[in-house]
């Protein structure tokens, strides 16, 4: 089963999480993350997803699960909706996800942040899959690092930029895809190691910029990537990350803590 085909199960409160998707022990997580923004986005007519904080509670792993959203709140304008996916009756991830229609604002504050100067995808050395090493879910993503190294490097940089994109392109690229590929990355400090060390992500919030269904994406769409280490001791590493357009258009916010045994 497909990408788009799991995140339309999702949609409809059952799923069959594939195998070949696999992040260590448990299925990657933004396809878990995905799943439940599509999930989430069923009870909500129109308002753009502004926001989205994921807990990872337990590893999600192959098999069937159920995905049960719970309206909290519809406003007039803003809608908070909570999905929750459970396999075996336990939960294993948790999604807050926030909805906002535009509203009238005298405030304009211009991103600050514009997109950097990087190599065109073509000409940067994918990523590589190589099925017993790197993880499952990388034979799905096409990642190409721009700055920064790749994960067990000896990196001396906590930072990186690059390009993103599916390796097969959805029919569709929306809130739910634009979810599974964000986290498509490994956590930058994993670069400064020179040895694997295994690492988990405890929460993920990504804050949308533009409503995606008005930019309307070309599923093939390469996205720019950047992400700073703000902080790391004490075995929990957080960052925060900007996702461009290749038109120069801020689309989303990701920000991270993320645990690294070892």
């Amino acid at each position: 089963m497909p990408l788009h085909e799991m995140l339309h199960a999702a949609a409809t409160g059952t799923v069959h999480v594939e195998d070949g998707w696999g992040q260590g022990r448990a299925t990657y997580g933004g396809l878990v993350a995905g799943m439940l923004v599509a999930a989430a986005r069923k009870p909500v007519a129109d308002a753009p997803l502004r926001s989205v904080t994921v807990s990872f509670v337990a590893p999600v792993t192959p098999g069937d699960a159920d995905v049960e959203t719970t309206v909290l709140r519809a406003g007039s304008r803003a809608t908070q909706v909570q999905a929750v996916l459970r396999q075996e009756g336990q939960a294993a991830a948790v999604a807050l996800a926030s909805y906002g229609a535009p509203r009238e604002s005298a405030l304009v504050v211009p991103v600050r942040d514009s997109l950097p100067q990087l190599p065109a995808p073509e000409s940067v050395e994918a990523m590589p899959h190589v099925p017993g090493m790197t993880p499952d879910f990388f034979a799905h993503v096409d990642l190409r690092v721009t700055e920064g190294g790749w994960p067990f490097s000896g990196s001396a940089t906590a930072d990186l930029s690059g390009w993103m994109r599916f390796r097969e392109a959805p029919p569709t690229f929306g809130e739910a895809e634009m979810t599974a590929l964000v986290d498509a990355w490994p956590p930058t400090v994993l670069q400064m190691l020179t040895e694997p060390r295994p690492s988990s992500t405890l929460t993920w919030t990504l804050e949308l910029i533009e409503d995606l269904s008005a930019l309307a994406p070309a599923p093939d769409t390469w996205w720019a990537y950047r992400v700073t280490t703000d902080h790391s001791a004490d075995g929990y590493a957080r960052t925060h990350a900007h996702v461009w357009h290749p038109d120069g258009t801020l689309v989303a916010i990701s920000r991270q803590t993320v645990a690294v045994f070892g």
